[in-house]
């Protein structure tokens, strides 16, 4: 067994065992990494499991898609296709080393709660995006802080990224206090940077470094 420690998050430590490794974070969640070639780290916190995207889940997420309060501020099409093409896309993007997406699903029934992404990764840079989308029946309950709070602490440590980005739209401050709940702090808003949905938009900037504290409050 190896353990090290971070100042920052706390004490870490691998326990092998037959088929897989797991990392154990003193902090609320568990990491485990089957030993097979570039294995995918499927993530636990207390209430959750973050585990890859599969085919199986397109259905259940073509629902969570079609709500509109879920892509009203998203860059997500309006389209009945869409579920399918983002399923394949996420289940490709961990192997690619371009990002990692995870479905988060309750720990206690398996049902789909949403899914959380690194939508790119610089690995020269050591930078990631982070994307994510819940169901409107999981809101006000926290979980998708204590998802990405699990995926922030992951980027930082294990893809050594050094800064994790987001964005939001205007008029949406509950995805802004998700962020601002996993330690990232605002950091101003780009005019008219982006166009989807057949217009332009402003998008109001988040950042975190691997030396900011998390928000546990």
């Amino acid at each position: 067994m190896v353990r090290s420690r971070d100042p920052r998050w706390g004490d870490l430590q691998w326990a092998g065992c037959a088929d897989s490794r797991r990392l154990v974070c003193g902090i609320g969640y568990t990491v485990a990494m089957p030993t097979t070639v570039r294995p995918f780290p499927y993530l636990s916190t207390a209430r959750l499991r973050l585990r890859a995207p599969d085919m199986d889940d397109a259905e259940a997420f073509g629902v969570l898609l079609s709500l509109p309060e879920v892509t009203r501020y998203s860059n997500i099409p309006d389209s009945p296709t869409m579920a399918g093409r983002m399923m394949r896309s996420m289940a490709k993007l961990h192997a690619s080393r371009k990002g990692c997406a995870w479905i988060i699903a309750d720990a206690a029934s398996g049902v789909l709660v949403g899914a959380i992404r690194f939508n790119r990764v610089d690995r020269r840079w050591r930078v990631g995006e982070v994307g994510y989308e819940c169901h409107p029946n999981f809101w006000g309950r926290g979980l998708m802080t204590e998802a990405l709070r699990a995926v922030v602490q992951f980027g930082h440590q294990e893809f050594r990224l050094n800064r994790i980005e987001a964005w939001t739209l205007p008029d949406n401050p509950a995805s802004d206090r998700v962020l601002e709940k996993a330690g990232f702090q605002y950091e101003g808003t780009l005019r008219q940077k982006a166009h989807f949905k057949g217009e332009y938009h402003d998008l109001r900037i988040f950042g975190r470094t691997a030396a900011d504290p998390m928000n546990w409050s």
